[in-house]
């Protein structure tokens, strides 16, 4: 168990505290999750420098912080967080949309709303555990990640190739790392991209919110995580307001090409973390899908090229933006 000690920026002053949690405590991944843990009294709200705000309390049994508490700039609050549950992916049948398989690997064509691997608040029902159940995968990525050598974000859907055994694991994870795997997303982002472009800008943690990505200045990157990060941009298609454009990665950072969109000022579609705080057209998530995948394979050499169609999902944005 660990406690953690949180003091509110100016910019939240007066959001609820499970909003709050959700936004700033990195240990915390949604408001529901914050929910839990205020249900379980693990919250604690402190005046600044030893005075008791009215949400705390002196002596005794400390009262819950209820959900709906709204904070105060510069007010103190604890958070305990309780000792990790050890996590093992276990097998289970989870539908698979296989492309191609052979002895060493697998290209599977992920849906939208999968989550990539088991983490805190997405213990099973990943591409993972579906995984487990159909084939043995590499151990590099250890019993949380087996397997995978990239992953796409739960609301990305598209191509992903898996790996069956290390010495796989190892051949296509150069293949990143020299970028010699090519791999393009086709996505609908807000207002018009203007033209064709390279976008070769840092990415590392946001310095505020811990849970998002951001672009990291060039006189900061001494004083940073951040790692350069390249993102290839051309227009496909322009509609009133928005624009479709096929993005081919060099890299593969965390939320890249929804962070690189998002500072150019072309947000992807549907995305409320970087984008609008809003969801569009009834959408659950960003319009981003990857759409096409080449690599080497690592046993014989030869070049492999996998297409994936856009989805149901990807499609009817299109039309509820005018398109055909």
């Amino acid at each position: 168990m660990k406690i953690i000690e949180l003091i509110v920026p100016p910019e939240a002053d007066g959001k609820r505290i499970d909003t709050f949690l959700a936004e700033y405590c990195e240990e915390i991944s949604s408001r529901s999750a914050a929910q839990k843990m205020l249900s379980d009294n693990r919250v604690q709200i402190l005046g600044v420098k030893g005075t008791m705000s009215p949400c705390g309390g002196i002596g005794g049994e400390t009262p819950k912080v209820l959900k709906n508490s709204i904070v105060q700039e510069n007010l103190l609050i604890t958070v305990e967080i309780p000792a990790p549950v050890p996590l093992e992916a276990m097998a289970e049948e989870i539908p698979l949309n296989i492309i191609y398989e052979d002895s060493d690997l697998l290209v599977v064509d992920k849906p939208r709303g999968l989550v990539v691997h088991p983490a805190a608040g997405h213990h099973s029902g990943t591409l993972v555990n579906a995984l487990l159940h159909h084939c043995s995968l590499s151990e590099i990525g250890g019993e949380l990640r087996p397997g995978i050598v990239h992953r796409l974000d739960k609301d990305t859907s598209g191509l992903m190739v898996v790996a069956k055994n290390d010495t796989a694991h190892i051949a296509l994870a150069a293949q990143l790392e020299k970028r010699t795997m090519g791999r393009t997303y086709n996505a609908v982002c807000l207002g018009n991209v203007k033209k064709n472009l390279r976008i070769d800008l840092p990415i590392g943690r946001h310095p505020r919110d811990r849970k998002k990505m951001a672009v990291i200045p060039p006189h900061t990157l001494e004083k940073t995580r951040a790692r350069n990060a390249v993102t290839n941009i051309e227009i496909l298609e322009k509609f009133k307001g928005f624009t479709l454009i096929a993005a081919r990665l060099e890299t593969g950072r965390t939320h890249q090409i929804r962070v690189h969109m998002a500072h150019i000022g072309n947000p992807v579609l549907g995305d409320t973390v970087y984008g609008t705080a809003r969801q569009p057209f009834g959408l659950e998530g960003q319009i981003l899908h990857a759409v096409g995948l080449r690599f080497s394979h690592p046993s014989s050499g030869a070049e492999m090229e996998f297409t994936s169609p856009l989805p149901d999902y990807f499609q009817k944005a299109i039309l509820a933006i005018g398109g055909n």
